[in-house]
């Protein structure tokens, strides 16, 4: 069965990819980590074949982990053993750090909600008759995984693990849209995401074939935006367009700012707290996914700004290069950059 990774770049058409592996039967299971994703791979199931067909199931990762897992193979297990059952899922971290693993408040918290970032690694040791993998194989033919760059901590060595299915596994995503992580947990992992040839040998290692050339152009950005991340963020992109009309310009004039601002069509992010302004916008790594929008307006805080004019993006920190990555091409179009102290002074 195959086992491939496809690593690709924004706007290269990754989920529609998975979308145009699909048809009414075969029974695909399909998975991802943020709602929005979720949402947007259902609008686009709706899009090709006018509803969801039955063979075709879509899960959050953790609904997948929760529901299709641990509910119907260990729940009654759990109960039967320490009297207790399973409430769902808590996504605060487990405040005590000191707890060996053969203590079961290692992975469940005292009021009996499973901690989020150690399911997928309770899991692993409940499993020892891999009955995850045998319900996988009873009811589906293949499992997709979309922006498998979110998964980390003990959620990658799960999915890792998917290479020894006897099923088709395909995993998409981008390296360096790398915004969220499903789960951290200590230092399991905790440098997956610093090195891009290290990420791909991990995969690689594991079983699956790792592919880099299929999806390594994008259809969304131009030439421009692309020529402008790949040297100034660092992050190499290039399109199949071959149309340079586009524009990349940073805003200074308080009349050109505010038109900006208040024009409907352009699309205002915000590294962080975008819900604070009354203005048709998003975060810079919220935005991931979308594909919605054809000029974008990028408001750069005081150090994003100073090495944006210094010509040196690319010493920014790692999350937040790769959340300015995402906010970059998230434009069909032209790119304005405003800074920070001229954005408020003309709100």
């Amino acid at each position: 069965m195959d086992k491939q990774v496809i690593l690709s770049v924004a706007g290269s058409g990754k989920t529609s990819f998975i979308i145009n592996n699909l048809d009414e039967k075969k029974r695909i299971i399909i998975i991802s980590y943020t709602i929005s994703n979720i949402e947007n791979i259902k609008s686009k199931v709706i899009e090709k074949f006018g509803y969801i067909p039955k063979n075709i199931v879509i899960y959050t990762y953790f609904s997948f982990l929760y529901s299709f897992c641990f509910k119907p193979l260990f729940s009654r297990e759990y109960e039967l053993t320490f009297k207790k059952n399973i409430k769902g899922i808590t996504y605060k971290p487990n405040p005590n750090f000191k707890l060996s693993q053969k203590n079961i408040y290692y992975f469940v918290s005292s009021n009996n909600y499973l901690y989020s970032n150690r399911i997928s690694k309770f899991l692993m040791k409940l499993d020892d008759k891999k009955e995850v993998f045998s319900r996988l194989e009873k009811y589906f033919d293949a499992v997709y995984i979309d922006e498998i760059q979110d998964f980390g901590g003990n959620d990658f060595n799960f999915i890792k693990s998917f290479s020894k299915l006897n099923l088709k596994v395909l995993f998409v995503g981008d390296f360096y849209q790398h915004t969220f992580d499903t789960s951290l947990d200590g230092n399991t992992n905790k440098n997956l995401f610093s090195d891009y040839d290290n990420y791909k040998k991990q995969l690689s290692n594991s079983g699956f074939d790792v592919d880099t050339e299929l999806l390594s152009k994008s259809y969304r950005c131009t030439p421009i935006i692309c020529d402008f991340v790949t040297q100034e963020i660092g992050i190499d992109i290039y399109s199949h367009s071959n149309c340079n009309n586009s524009k990349i310009i940073e805003l200074t004039n308080s009349d050109e700012i505010k038109k900006i601002l208040n024009c409907k069509d352009t699309v205002k992010l915000f590294y962080k707290e975008h819900y604070k302004y009354s203005l048709y916008s998003n975060n810079w790594g919220n935005s991931k996914g979308l594909d919605c929008y054809h000029d974008v307006c990028i408001i750069l805080n005081q150090k994003s700004y100073k090495l944006y004019k210094d010509k040196k993006l690319i010493e920014l920190p790692p999350f937040t290069k790769n959340k300015l990555y995402v906010a970059c091409t998230r434009s069909k179009n032209n790119v304005f950059f405003v800074s920070e102290s001229n954005f408020k002074k003309c709100i």
